[in-house]
C-alpha cells in the first residue's frame, strides 16, 4: 500500500509539472528584463552611429537581444521610412515575444518615428520614445540640402505641419527629448521640444556628439528603464 501511495504521489507531481508547463510557458524561460529598444538614426546617418550608446546599454544590463539598431534610406520621405519602421517594430515584437518596444532616435529619426506613432498605429506598440537633437519643428540647416527627407525638415513644411497639428505627443507613450544649447544643426535648439514630453536640456555639445555624450546616454537609459 505504501508503495502504491508513493507511486501515486509521483504521478500526481509529474502531472502538476506538465500542467504548469502548458498553462505557463513563461515558467520555461524568464520574461525579458527590458522592453526591446529600436534605435533610429538621422539624416546621412547609419546603424554604426549607435555603437557607443548600445555599449552603454549593454554595460547597464540590457542584453544584446534587447537592442535593435535599424538602418534605412535616409534620403527618402519620412512617410516612407515610417512605414518601414512599422514593419521593423512588428519584426522585433514577433522575434522577442514582447508586447511593446522603446524607440530611441537621433535627429531626423525622430520625425519618421513620430509619424509612425501618430498616423500608423504605433502608439499601441511603443512604451517609451526618445528624440535626441530632433528637428521636431524644423531647422534652418534643411535649406542647404535637397533630398525629400531634408525638405520635410524645413520650417512649416507640409510634412511638419501635419505632424505637429493637434496633439504632439499622442497616445499612452512616454515621450522624452534631449537637446543641446550648442547644437549647430538644429536651429533653434528649442525645435526639439514637444508639448506633453519630458524635455531635457543637456550640457553644451554638438549635434553628432550628442550620440557619444555620457550625460545623454545615461539620461536616455534612465528614461526608458
Amino acid at each position: 500500500m505504501r508503495r502504491f501511495t508513493t507511486r501515486l504521489t509521483r504521478i500526481t507531481a509529474l502531472a502538476a509539472v506538465a500542467a504548469a508547463s502548458v498553462l505557463s510557458p513563461a515558467a520555461a524561460s524568464a520574461a525579458p528584463a527590458h522592453d526591446p529598444v529600436v534605435f533610429v538614426h538621422g539624416w546621412v546617418g547609419a546603424d554604426w552611429n549607435w555603437t557607443e550608446m548600445v555599449e552603454d546599454f549593454e554595460s547597464d544590463g540590457w542584453s544584446e537581444d534587447e537592442l535593435h539598431v535599424w538602418q534605412y534610406d535616409w534620403a527618402q520621405s519620412n512617410v516612407t521610412t515610417a512605414g518601414e519602421l512599422a514593419s521593423k517594430v512588428d519584426q522585433v515584437l514577433g522575434n522577442t515575444g514582447a508586447d511593446r518596444v522603446d524607440i530611441v532616435t537621433h535627429s531626423m529619426g525622430g520625425l519618421s518615428s513620430r509619424y509612425f506613432l501618430k498616423f500608423l498605429g504605433g502608439t499601441a506598440q511603443v512604451d517609451d520614445w526618445v528624440s535626441i537633437g530632433g528637428p521636431n519643428h524644423g531647422t534652418n540647416a534643411a535649406y542647404a540640402c535637397w533630398t525629400t527627407s531634408c525638405e520635410e525638415m524645413r520650417y512649416e513644411s507640409t510634412f511638419l505641419t501635419d505632424l505637429n497639428a493637434g496633439d504632439e505627443t499622442p497616445g499612452g507613450v512616454d515621450y522624452g527629448t534631449f537637446r543641446s544649447p550648442c547644437d549647430e544643426v538644429i536651429n533653434p535648439d528649442s525645435s526639439t521640444v514637444l508639448a506633453g514630453a519630458t524635455n531635457t536640456q543637456v550640457s553644451c555639445t554638438g549635434h553628432v556628439t550628442l550620440l557619444s555624450s555620457d550625460e545623454v546616454s545615461e539620461g536616455v537609459r534612465d528614461f526608458v528603464e
